[in-house]
């Protein structure tokens, strides 16, 4: 028998929280939501959340939102792996320091169950396919801010006796996301530059192999973690591992799609920046029946086709650099997207 529950997503005017909303809402659910807009796009947010704009760092209002909530879904975070390694204060602030007032908020409410949006950056540089059952070793400040949240969600959920579980999705892509942000989404920039006839940039030979998955497909694991007895005290990869893609054959897909003329610009390496990151979903086969409904291409050609009806846009430098070095990469210093 269905059971209706009021479900609180951080970040849901952003890319995953308000595909997940959506769908949380199509499932019966209501859904109560903020958003600061420091990622979020208020046309993302779906019909029927009640909404309130602050900052999770606001502990007070995390507390007045979140009463009488049965489900909490954190995915607001400043997901800048690479931009960490610059700006690793502000990028660690608002991934564990949101967290941590999110959860004393949980805490504090006697919210049932918190499901953290954690990062394929948790397994550093190990050899892929990862596995939950490997250690984590993170090489970034973004990947450590990550496990230092999973750790006192762990330590909260155990202390005060609430359940947890923590969704690790791996490169996500799809409609809603935001594509004017020269820091993070490699699909949403290459295709962003394209669209205003400008070839993609690649670092170090653009050979960097990642798992591209679909936001529905993400979804659909994510929907179960918040609500199946299976999920609690579980970590769970979700990404696709039937396909792995290289960052130059991801710009050789995307021209393909556009009929765009393809000469990639390379620049240098960026620093900490891992080769090989793909992901086993065996897990989430098992306790849920996880399975890829989109390939690559299918995905890139809704997000294609959701991008180009809304048009390209000028890249907005929004992020402060808090280093500026020799190893600073250039497409940042110089501003070339």
């Amino acid at each position: 028998m269905f059971e209706r529950k009021r479900v609180f997503i951080s970040g849901v005017a952003g890319f995953l929280g308000s595909h997940l909303a959506e769908r949380l809402l199509a499932l019966g659910h209501d859904v109560i939501g903020c958003d600061n807009f420091s990622g979020g796009i208020r046309e993302n947010i779906p019909k029927g959340v009640e909404f309130f704009e602050y900052d999770l760092l606001d502990w007070s209002k995390n507390l007045v939102h979140t009463k009488n909530i049965d489900v909490i879904y954190h995915t607001a975070a400043h997901a800048y792996e690479g931009l960490s390694v610059f700006s690793p204060h502000q990028v660690a602030m608002n991934v564990f320091s949101t967290t941590s007032s999110l959860l004393s908020a949980t805490a504090e409410n006697g919210v049932k169950r918190f499901v953290f949006c954690s990062s394929m950056s948790r397994y550093g540089d190990q050899n892929a396919p990862f596995t939950e059952e490997m250690p984590t070793c993170p090489i970034t400040p973004y990947g450590i801010a990550k496990v230092a949240a999973e750790n006192l969600l762990v330590n909260m959920a155990r202390t005060h006796e609430f359940e947890y579980a923590i969704a690790v999705p791996h490169n996500i892509i799809g409609p809603r996301q935001k594509y004017d942000d020269p820091y993070r989404n490699v699909a949403a920039i290459m295709i962003n530059r394209m669209l205003q006839g400008k070839q993609p940039i690649l670092y170090g030979d653009g050979g960097q192999q990642r798992s591209f998955s679909f936001v529905g497909d993400c979804v659909q694991v994510l929907e179960k973690m918040g609500f199946v007895q299976e999920a609690v005290g579980e970590t769970v990869n979700i990404g696709p591992d039937e396909e792995l893609t290289s960052i130059y054959q991801l710009a050789v897909e995307v021209a393909d799609i556009l009929n765009f003329s393809l000469d990639p610009i390379y620049l240098n390496d960026r620093p900490n920046e891992v080769k090989r990151a793909s992901c086993s979903s065996e897990k989430a086969r098992r306790l849920f029946g996880y399975q890829t409904q989109y390939r690559l291409r299918q995905g890139l050609e809704e997000m294609i086709s959701w991008m180009e009806k809304r048009g390209p846009k000028p890249f907005q430098y929004h992020m402060p650099l808090e280093i500026k070095n020799k190893q600073l990469p250039r497409s940042w210093e110089e501003r070339l997207f």
